[in-house]
């Protein structure tokens, strides 16, 4: 099944039936006086939170959703039937932004959880509604109420307590299989990895937490080199951030370097998300020998100022992977601990998602605001400054002109 975590979708709730303008017409009964009914109200659109959903392909080809409409009223002062309610699935962690506004209508964050996105049209009313005792016979009726119409976008974020950062051949989807029962696609080329994995790692019979694997950063990323920063936006829901880093990469690039563009690429992306918890996890130290684990170590260290948690592991044969998880699972319970006793540290951790989610979101409104220009061909204002520069340094290193008249 093809992962789509990005859609735009239009709903349209149902509009209110018209009131019914009748009279009661019977033998034997002269002023019969009016009945014409109501009419019934429009159907509402509702997101809904499903377990079982994990991506948004459901909405990728159907981009409307209309709700029913209400029924107009009827004689003998019967209500016009109301529209049934729409209630559209989408995955655990899905976000409905309002395409127009970019104002957050809900975050479905827990199954079975309910938002109203397009509320139905009021009913109108029957001819009934205006008799009084100066207006016996009256012809007066209203018309039901159009259902909003809304624009949507639906971005839909994974749900795990820790995520995987590194670049494409780290060994990430190797560390995921190794801790977990999920087995991502392994291969000796980057990008492997495609789409955001799962996996549930267990650590004795009633402790277990979710962990995510998402496609490798390059440099560049930021500005949409590779398969961009898109897929940062599924660690921004995590606890806890693993920067894994190949020490023996085989093209003999400097694992340092390759440590440092990561950094540099959250940055760009979320500076709060460089503020959450990370631990430094070195891979493949099984093909180095002990001197040079530590050399390449230290030179980790060194480059990336780091003070923080650093393991050194070994994904394809388990070196050290049981301690990390044993480790994840202690930081995870002290954390939740420390939530539940200091409040301080709980409305840090609030104020810090909140930075997260809005800086993200951010970036990336900017790089699709920078393709709808490009596919336009409209060019950026920094994209028409750097021209001029161009232009500029081309003038002063070319030949001079002379014009004569």
């Amino acid at each position: 099944m093809k992962f789509v975590d990005e859609v735009s979708i239009v709903v349209k709730a149902g509009d209110g039936g018209n009131g019914c303008m009748s009279f009661r017409r019977e033998k034997f009964i002269e002023f019969g006086g009016p009945n014409g009914g109501d009419g019934g109200d429009g159907g509402s659109v509702f997101m809904e939170a499903d377990v079982n959903l994990n991506t948004l392909i459901d909405y990728r080809y159907t981009r409307r959703f209309n709700a029913q409409r209400g029924e107009n009223g009827r004689g003998a002062d019967c209500t016009g039937a109301g529209g049934e309610d729409l209630i559209l699935k989408v995955p655990v962690g899905t976000t409905i932004i309002d395409a127009d506004t970019q104002e957050i209508i809900g975050d479905l964050t827990e199954p079975g959880q309910r938002i109203l996105v397009a509320k139905g049209g009021w009913h109108g009313l029957g001819n009934t509604r205006f008799k009084s005792s100066t207006n016996r016979a009256p012809r007066q009726t209203s018309d039901g109420t159009p259902g909003e119409l809304r624009n949507l976008k639906l971005e839909m974020k994974v749900l795990a307590d820790v995520g995987l950062l590194g670049l494409p051949n780290a060994g990430k989807s190797s560390f995921i299989r190794s801790v977990s029962a999920a087995k991502p696609k392994v291969a000796d080329y980057p990008f492997t990895t495609l789409v955001p994995n799962l996996g549930v790692v267990s650590i004795g019979r009633y402790k277990s937490f979710v962990i995510a694997d998402i496609p490798g950063v390059i440099e560049g990323a930021a500005e949409g080199a590779g398969l961009g920063i898109r897929f940062l936006k599924h660690l921004t829901r995590t606890r806890l951030l693993l920067h894994i880093v190949d020490l023996a990469p085989i093209d003999d690039s400097d694992p340092a370097q390759a440590a440092q563009v990561i950094v540099d690429e959250i940055q760009q992306f979320s500076p709060a998300l460089a503020e959450r918890d990370r631990w430094l996890v070195l891979n493949k130290v099984d093909q180095l020998l002990d001197d040079e684990r530590e050399e390449r170590k230290q030179a980790v260290i060194d480059q990336l100022g780091w003070t923080g948690p650093v393991f050194m592991i070994s994904a394809l044969d388990g070196e050290g992977t049981k301690e990390l998880a044993q480790a994840m699972m202690r930081y995870l319970e002290e954390r939740d601990l420390r939530i539940s006793e200091d409040k301080e540290y709980a409305e840090y951790l609030s104020e810090l998602d909140q930075r997260i989610e809005d800086e993200g979101r951010a970036r990336l409104q900017a790089l699709d605001d920078q393709r709808a220009l490009r596919r336009a061909g409209v060019k950026a204002i920094d994209d028409i400054d750097d021209d001029l520069d161009d232009d500029e340094d081309d003038d002063e290193g070319g030949a001079e002109i002379i014009y004569v008249h």
